[in-house]
């Protein structure tokens, strides 16, 4: 699928187990034998859990690409599976060496963690059941539901002021009153808009996303962690410019 960037130019392109966890520069972590990696859970097709309980994704590929970069070995990685809200704690309290969970890269964030160039640009988009809706004007004047409270609130006002917003309070919610017709389409991530084209057949992203939203791997701060960055930064470099990153992104199935 072509994107529609809104004139944002970016170029995109382990079982769990339990060990003791702590934050580490890049030689203690090679002394160590492996990689401690914070993740999170049930965000397909980022990082998620399949069928046999074994944890899938681009954020996983990436954990192991890590892995393999300093080990040879893209097994040797320890996950920290953590709720939302501890993602960026856990890397302030060392639990981990680098968190890999949907973390958007803001001002806010960089005064606490380092970050790692962008692995992936997330943004908002709209999932429709119609495929009628081919861009985002044909939404002019349609009932458009969002997160209640969502930072998408005020993008969709400032694009579509002509759209009946209805705030609904889960995406349980969204995905009920869109496969009912009770909205017209359902504004959120594209991450997430895309697990759900993965589970529920029927639904379709409107090519185009509404904002830009990079995604990067947080890392601690400190001069003892400037290897440990540094390899990490290169990594990622090296697979934008290879082209890993948008084979691994195409074969999630992320746009």
């Amino acid at each position: 699928m072509a994107w529609n960037w809104l004139g944002f130019g970016l170029v995109l392109g382990a079982q769990m187990v339990a060990l003791p966890a702590f934050a580490a520069d890049l030689d203690t972590i090679r002394d160590r034998g492996h990689l401690v990696v914070a993740v999170r859970e049930g965000w397909r097709p980022l990082s998620f859990r399949q069928s046999d309980g074994t944890l899938a994704g681009l954020e996983i590929d990436i954990a192991r690409g890590l892995a393999a970069e300093i080990f040879a070995d893209p097994g040797a990685v320890v996950f920290e599976v953590v709720p939302n809200p501890d993602r960026l704690p856990a890397v302030l309290d060392d639990r981990v060496d680098v968190a890999i969970a949907g973390l958007t890269l803001t001002p806010g964030r960089q005064r606490l963690v380092t970050f790692s160039p962008p692995y992936y640009l997330d943004g908002a988009g709209v999932l429709v059941r119609d495929p009628r809706f081919r861009s985002l004007n044909d939404l002019r004047q349609r009932r458009l539901g969002l997160l209640q409270g969502s930072s998408t609130v005020a993008v969709v006002r400032h694009l579509l002021p002509q759209v009946m917003l209805t705030p609904l309070a889960s995406y349980q919610e969204a995905l009920s009153r869109l496969s009912s017709g009770q909205i017209d389409g359902f504004a959120g991530d594209v991450t997430v808009l895309t697990g759900w084209q993965h589970d529920h057949s029927g639904y379709y992203l409107v090519p185009s996303l509404m904002s830009t939203e990079p995604l990067a791997i947080a890392l601690p701060k400190g001069t003892q962690y400037t290897e440990l960055r540094a390899l990490v930064s290169e990594t990622v470099n090296t697979w934008h410019h290879s082209g890993w990153l948008e084979e691994r992104a195409t074969f999630w199935g992320l746009p």
